[in-house]
């Protein structure tokens, strides 16, 4: 079996060499691949046929300046599909590029197309999953929710679970080093997440430095700790300089890899509030049991768009998955440290209220059952 796959951003990559191992699995080694991938899907067996990073761009403002590299890649991608037809194309998150790729090869062929994590239709633009349905046959989802509204729009649809729900979560003898390390001790943390692309911390480090700020005066005796990506880590440094003594910058840049996945899994566990950025950062809070308050801003033409597309009354996942609304999220024209920091403090004081939704969150996501890699990979055999 030969699959075409494509995928354009690290969590897609994560993703893809799940499945792909998954895939290995179950067929024993009977399937090759070929397409555009990272670091990981490359771990997997995949020679991408150009940087992956290429394709990382969120957002319509920031797509704009790159829209006609892009523009080529999808031709380039679409051309060697059909030059070479394989058993199945399989694209991966970043629907503005997969989306397109796929339908270029569905114009010329009958090749057999399935993608990887369903659009946000619950979010924004519903009609989306109608036009992809010309183009795609099976949908894999992440959510529960989701399936019905694919299957609506003509295509098949599998829940095949949460990455996040199987991801390693610290020891108490972890969470206790790292305390102790850090010289933290027992005093509270807020765990401090503005995002990991050099977009939204710009936006976010403006915002959240007041906020800190108010809550160092409200309480005292708390401790920041911010986890930064490597590759925004210096645009951190320079952001937070004029922020509270307190913050501790978690910085992976000369750090062994394995070691700072343990010091953040730590951390993470540790914290005893956060303050996110919007996205799959809520769910990974969400499995170490940390209450938090979600912040995000965007370009402005992004918001301007967004704000009147917007169908939902939340954003943020946890909210979503345990349809529930105890999550406190500040977007857009809310996102503001006056509003942020009284809702951080509220919660901090008294998190109860979340903590039956973060539960309900990760058993929804399928924590305790099969990986979600393999139930991937078994959904798209099943229906090949």
């Amino acid at each position: 079996m030969r699959i075409f796959v494509i995928a354009g951003e690290p969590s897609g990559d994560n993703l893809g060499a799940a499945v792909m191992a998954g895939l290995k699995e179950l067929t024993g080694g009977q399937v090759t691949f070929e397409g555009v991938g990272g670091p990981a899907m490359e771990a997997e067996g995949l020679t991408s046929r150009f940087p992956m990073s290429e394709l990382s761009v969120m957002g319509l403002a920031e797509i704009l300046p790159k829209y006609f590299h892009l523009k080529r890649r999808i031709r380039e991608c679409a051309e060697a599909v059909l030059a070479d037809p394989p058993d199945l194309l399989l694209t991966i998150d970043s629907p503005d590029f997969c989306l397109r790729v796929a339908k270029l090869v569905k114009a010329r062929s009958q090749i057999r197309t399935v993608h990887y994590v369903a659009p946000t239709v619950w979010a924004w633009r519903p009609k989306r999953a109608v036009k992809m349905a010309r183009v795609i046959d099976q949908v894999l989802a992440l959510f529960p929710f989701e399936p019905p509204l694919m299957q609506a729009a003509g295509m098949e649809c599998d829940f095949v679970g949460h990455p996040i729900a199987t991801q390693p979560i610290a020891t108490v003898e972890e969470v206790h080093d790292f305390r102790v390390q850090s010289g933290i001790g027992d005093a509270p943390i807020l765990l401090v997440l503005p995002g990991s692309r050099s977009g939204e911390v710009a936006r976010l480090a403006p915002v959240f430095g007041p906020v800190l700020r108010e809550l160092r005066a409200r309480h005292p005796e708390l401790r920041f700790v911010l986890p930064a990506a490597a590759h925004v880590a210096p645009l951190v440094e320079e952001l937070t300089r004029d922020w509270p003594t307190e913050l501790m910058i978690l910085d992976p840049r000369d750090a062994d890899p394995a070691e700072f996945a343990r010091i953040k899994r730590a951390a993470f566990r540790a914290a005893d509030l956060a303050l996110a950025a919007s996205g799959t950062v809520s769910l990974e809070l969400a499995a170490n049991d940390t209450p938090m308050v979600i912040a995000y801003d965007m370009a402005p033409l992004t918001r301007m768009i967004m704000q009147r597309m917007l169908i939902t009354d939340t954003v943020t996942l946890v909210n979503l998955v345990s349809d529930t609304r105890v999550i406190p999220e500040f977007v857009g024209d809310d996102c503001d440290a006056a509003k942020i920091a009284p809702a951080l403090s509220a919660v901090l004081e008294d998190p109860t209220d979340q903590f039956e939704a973060l539960e309900v969150t990760m058993d929804r996501l399928g924590r305790g059952g099969e990986a979600p890699g393999l139930r991937a990979a078994r959904a798209i055999l099943a229906r090949l």
